[in-house]
């Protein structure tokens, strides 16, 4: 199933302090490096079926009763399955700036989290501390071997081996299977996009190296 993406945000993307303007392919406009990066996190991956920037906007009441209103960053909703997850709604912000903002920033997200107590959501505010994680480098990593399909034998080569060897490392599976320097390198972007692809497992909250675990994933 597609992941659908919004193109048409319900605020205008503005200059800001830390703005700096751009566009994820398949998602949309960001407003700073840090929502890029999690722009990045979402479309990488699989369980998200849909995600909105700027989705909505929320209307609230200071504690003087003054109206004010709220855009939120973005929406992801996931695919149905066995553990359906919630839909959140988030806000993306560096953690210096919560500190220095949390006053006026506290009444929003109480907004924001009324709202989606009512719908079966959850909000949720992201800083560099969840964003910027091992996990992020590695997506990064293996967005090049995503779209680079190789060919049918070689993937079977490489998850049948691993299907027998149990568990293994990027290393160890390449010296089983190729004798020669030069075969190995033929299989690396192999295995990356096995990787990738969710074909082969690997623990990608931690550094992604030759010396990783993996291990065959169930079809």
């Amino acid at each position: 199933m597609k992941r659908e993406v919004n193109n048409q945000p319900v605020r205008d993307i503005g200059v800001r302090q830390r703005s700096v303007r751009g566009t994820v392919p398949k998602m949309g406009q960001y407003e700073s490096t840090l929502e890029r990066d999690l722009m990045e996190l979402i479309r990488f991956n699989p369980s998200v079926h849909s995600f909105l920037a700027q989705p909505l906007t929320i209307e609230y009441r200071t504690a003087e009763g003054e109206k004010r209103k709220f855009t939120p960053d973005g929406l992801i909703h996931f695919k149905e399955g066995k553990s359906l997850e919630p839909s959140v709604l988030y806000e993306v912000k560096f953690r210096s700036d919560f500190r220095k903002q949390w006053k006026i920033l506290m009444p929003k997200f109480r907004a924001a989290k009324a709202y989606c107590d009512l719908r079966g959501w959850r909000f949720q505010v992201f800083t560099e501390r969840e964003i910027r994680t091992p996990y992020l480098t590695n997506i990064k990593f293996l967005w090049p071997f995503l779209d680079r399909i190789p060919s049918a034998s070689a993937s079977d080569r490489l998850i049948s081996a691993l299907e027998k060897l149990g568990e293994a490392t990027p290393e160890s599976i390449l010296t089983h299977l190729a004798e020669s320097v030069a075969r190995r390198v033929e299989l690396i972007p192999v295995l990356w996009h096995l990787i990738s692809v969710n074909k082969i497992g690997c623990d990608l909250e931690t550094p992604l190296c030759m010396a990783s675990r993996i291990w065959k994933l169930e079809d």
